[in-house]
């Protein structure tokens, strides 16, 4: 199997989209405000046991896909691209893809998701999966909110959380 890698702008800064032949294994945002941070890139490499290659332009379509959602377009990720979820298993597979069926705009509770991952009760590992997703956005976690309502935190981001929330919201209300 071989990788590639380029980066693919957002508002929250370049992330790190990592591409096998079977699709997108992993799109990070960067903790730093420099994108090609060596540790970005050896962390994927590590879970993958591969050093992707740089490849530029290989996010070019994401990247246009991303512009599109950032600008208010209700974009569905999986249905565009390709997902390679070799980086999950087991029940955090089985909640990532469930959190993909959430439709642009709303919201289910993490106990929800569980229930429709197969796993009533198993919340908590909701949560779990949602922060630690190799595909941060384009696997809309943020979505992913708490039993009252209230919206949780986005990994150390609740504020990006927001953001992502408050878009959609707001893109959807012009369209109605």
């Amino acid at each position: 199997m071989s990788y590639r890698y380029d980066f693919a702008p957002t508002p929250f800064g370049d992330a790190l989209a990592v591409f096998s032949d079977a699709g997108i294994v992993s799109f990070d945002l960067s903790e730093s405000t420099d994108p090609g941070v060596p540790w970005l890139l050896e962390g994927v490499s590590r879970r993958l046991g591969a050093a992707p290659e740089k490849a530029p332009g290989a996010a070019d379509e994401l990247t246009d896909a991303l512009a599109a959602y950032f600008e208010g377009e209700p974009v569905r990720f999986d249905e565009r691209f390709a997902f390679d979820w070799r980086l999950v298993d087991g029940f955090t597979r089985s909640a990532l893809q469930a959190v993909c069926d959430i439709p642009w705009a709303e919201t289910m509770s993490y106990g929800e998701v569980a229930v429709i991952a197969g796993s009533p009760g198993a919340a908590r590992a909701v949560g779990t999966a949602c922060r630690l997703t190799p595909l941060s956005v384009i696997v809309p976690v943020h979505r992913v909110i708490r039993a009252d309502g209230s919206p949780g935190h986005y990994g150390a981001h609740p504020e990006r959380k927001r953001y992502l929330l408050d878009l959609e919201r707001d893109a959807s209300a012009s369209r109605a």
